[in-house]
């Protein structure tokens, strides 16, 4: 079954996975009955968890293995497991896709399993874990415009029922979370001016965010977390619409807004 659409979910702080009072949670856990009804045949997660100096993607035979890479949690989130297939096939066609598009070195890791941008969302969308996973790495030292058309080069993979699901966070800077504080002025205006901008489909404004948005640096010190959005944008296509499909904000500045992405029509089959 071919998709229309792409994902970015902002997957916050770890402890979503336990956590009851988070909004997202709830937004997550109703994935199948009220943001998307189809199974796809796999999922590949961009997730700002991994980064590399080249495109990696996991190459997993067997079951991927949860990885905890968080420090100083309840104990209790160090016992989740999301035992979800690996999907090697789904790994050699992402490397075959991005070097025909230019990508002239895409890197195999073989013993890497899902870190927790990918299984805590997956944990309350998927329960089940019965979903074959492959991720696929981002490159901070590159721009926004490289990870747009990171994501161009994988379109072909909506049309062979591939969820393509980016993950990170739309505002993330881990200094300026406070858990006593009420919204931060300046993480509500990047948060607003992102919403406004895809909205729009003024994709490139969001391509080059840095020089556009306001507080783009406070928003994210590091691009990690944010790169995982324009992949997404890049796969669904220069004309797809966007959807604001969660918003909510923790610790005063830390974003949950997720969005789905809309192609107008199928890419056709590479």
């Amino acid at each position: 079954m071919a998709l229309k659409e792409t994902f970015y979910i902002s997957h916050g702080s770890p402890t979503l996975s336990i956590d009851e009072s988070i909004a997202a949670r709830k937004f997550l856990q109703s994935w199948k009955k009220d943001v998307f009804p189809h199974t796809p045949s796999s999922i590949l997660v961009i997730s700002g968890h991994w980064d590399t100096t080249v495109p990696t993607v996991n190459v997993v035979d067997s079951v991927n293995d949860t990885i905890y890479d968080f420090y100083g949690f309840p104990e209790q989130m160090y016992k989740l497991k999301y035992p979800a297939p690996g999907a090697p096939k789904l790994a050699k066609r992402v490397k075959e896709l991005l070097r025909k598009s230019g990508f002239n070195r895409v890197d195999e890791d073989r013993s890497r399993g899902l870190d927790h941008g990918a299984w805590v969302p997956l944990l309350l969308m998927y329960p089940e874990a019965n979903i074959p996973v492959c991720q696929l790495s981002v490159q901070s030292k590159e721009d926004g415009t490289y990870h747009y058309n990171l994501g161009k080069a994988l379109a072909p993979l909506k049309d062979e029922g591939v969820l393509i699901m980016g993950s990170g966070s739309a505002v993330h800077n881990l200094r300026a979370i406070n858990p006593n504080s009420t919204v931060e002025p300046w993480a509500l205006e990047f948060d607003n001016w992102l919403k406004e901008a895809l909205l729009e489909g003024r994709y490139e404004d969001v391509n080059h965010y840095e020089q556009k948005a306001p507080h783009a640096k406070k928003a994210h010190p590091w691009p990690d977390h944010f790169y995982p959005l324009h992949v997404a944008i890049g796969a669904a296509g220069e004309n797809s619409k966007a959807k604001l499909i969660h918003t909510s904000i923790e610790y005063g500045s830390l974003s949950y807004a997720s969005y789905q992405f809309t192609s107008p029509t199928h890419t056709g089959t590479s």
